[in-house]
């Protein structure tokens, strides 16, 4: 089994495969452009492997492979990555084990799956109303508040503790980009969502998060619909993942429309 390497035309055209588990996959798109430890594909593009430096892989498999297959490509891209400098796979669930087990047996490693996301799109989009406030995109005097609400979403999310101080540069970073944006109830920030990524179909919305003591108002659901109408508007389509583990905000984006286009587990190394 050969590989070459993944390029973002691959993504801008893809393998019909892929082209269909898109939406579960829009982190493709990201991992290419930026700094890279690896990206592959086979050459009949029935393979593709993205991995930023320091972080886990994704890897899709077309699910016309059969068993024996999938298993060869697998093995082979398990020797060509070594046992160095993977932390974890994320995939649809039955590719993401398949491929643990084979590289950890290989390596003498052990695993564990760290979260279970749906995929969603949104072909068309229920507008939440009624809800008090409005949006407004954030900035540069809206530093701390985001840095705190960033805090907050990492120890929601991930389960890390972080201080908002340390939050700050990430703050920056996604106001100075002009896609966060901000639930206001007069002068106070009740909840924030951000577009991350605009590919040539879809534009994915992430860092959705409403502190505790506003939650349970329609804040979140309101601001998304926003978003989400914004992105449909350009001629994109919306997605987003949701942690499984959190059946509330699952249900708020099956509320606005949103439909689900496949599991996906993250699985760490160790």
């Amino acid at each position: 089994m050969s590989f070459t390497e993944l390029l973002q035309e691959d993504l801008n055209r893809p393998h019909p495969g892929f082209l269909q588990d898109e939406a579960a996959y829009q982190l493709f798109h990201t991992i290419v452009q930026g700094n890279c430890a690896h990206r592959l594909k086979s050459e009949d593009g029935n393979l593709m492997y993205a991995q930023s430096v320091d972080y886990k892989g994704w890897l899709w498999l077309s699910k016309k492979l059969t068993e024996k297959d999938r298993g060869q490509r697998i093995e082979a891209l398990c020797g060509l990555l070594g046992a160095n400098g993977l932390p974890g796979i994320i995939s649809d669930p039955e590719t993401a084990e398949q491929f643990s087990i084979a590289y950890t047996s290989r390596h003498g490693l052990n695993c564990e799956v760290e979260m279970s996301m749906e995929a969603y799109a949104c072909p068309h989009v229920r507008i939440v109303s009624g809800v008090a406030g409005e949006s407004r995109l954030a900035g540069s005097h809206d530093i701390r508040n985001v840095a705190e609400f960033l805090a907050g979403f990492s120890e929601d999310a991930y389960g890390i503790a972080v201080d908002a101080e340390s939050q700050l540069p990430g703050a920056e970073r996604l106001i100075t980009a002009e896609n966060l944006y901000l639930w206001m109830v007069g002068e106070e920030m009740v909840s924030m969502a951000n577009i991350a990524q605009r590919s040539p179909r879809h534009a994915r919305i992430n860092a959705v998060y409403t502190p505790r003591r506003h939650r349970k108002k329609g804040y979140a659901s309101a601001l998304v619909g926003e978003l989400t109408r914004k992105v449909l508007n350009e001629g994109l389509t919306p997605m987003l993942y949701a942690d499984l583990s959190n059946p509330h905000s699952n249900g708020v984006y099956r509320s606005l429309g949103y439909r689900e286009q496949g599991k996906i587990t993250d699985i760490r190394f160790y």
